[in-house]
């Protein structure tokens, strides 16, 4: 038998997708390793072309469908088959492409926890907007709210930005990004967010 809290947030998610998520299926994704325990979050910042926001561009690239001449930038992309679990956008609209019992594809080479790979045993997602940039209050928003779903539904420890996991490789979301507030919207401890 399963208490109400339990009941509840079983309700928000069927197979690793999110009820309150805007749901486009991205082909980039692959199987957990068996061993995997899905303990952090991957906090990213995207938008194509970089500082471009508003487009379909970044649903394109997760689902292998951008035009590769569309755009100068593009060409130096080109070929590229990535994902992310989830898409906020500046609005605060939230998109998945990958469900999150599956493995997405967007730490590329990472290590933290101990751990190396973190796409094995993590959550990505990916907010519309620029490394080192400002985001929006809805953005937040829409963080905090997906963050305490998904701690509710997977055994969350840690929370990060690819710029904790993959050090002097990627710079994102970067100084831009407020911890400190998300961190007091989420009310998690001090150990579970980046030094």
């Amino acid at each position: 038998m399963t208490n109400r809290s339990e009941g509840a947030a079983a309700a928000l998610w069927e197979d690793g997708w999110y009820r309150f998520a805007r749901r486009l299926a991205s082909p980039n994704f692959g199987a957990r390793p068996d061993s995997a325990v899905i303990d952090l979050i991957v906090v990213h910042s995207i938008s194509l072309p970089p500082g471009r926001f508003g487009g379909d561009e970044v649903q394109r690239l997760f689902t292998n469908t951008l035009a590769w001449d569309a755009h100068p930038y593009f060409k130096s992309i080109e070929g590229l088959a990535v994902s992310a679990h989830f898409y906020i956008r500046r609005g605060g609209e939230l998109w998945q492409f990958v469900s999150c019992a599956d493995r997405a594809w967007h730490a590329g080479a990472s290590h933290y926890r101990g751990r190396a790979d973190c796409n094995d045993d993590s959550i990505g997602v990916e907010l519309e907007g620029i490394e080192g940039g400002a985001f929006e209050h809805a953005q937040y928003e829409a963080l905090s709210g997906l963050c305490a779903a998904i701690a509710q539904h997977y055994p969350i420890r840690h929370i990060a930005g690819h710029e904790h996991i993959a050090p002097g490789r990627k710079c994102d979301p970067g100084a831009g990004f407020q911890w400190s507030l998300l961190r007091r919207s989420l009310a998690w401890p001090a150990h579970c967010f980046p030094a």
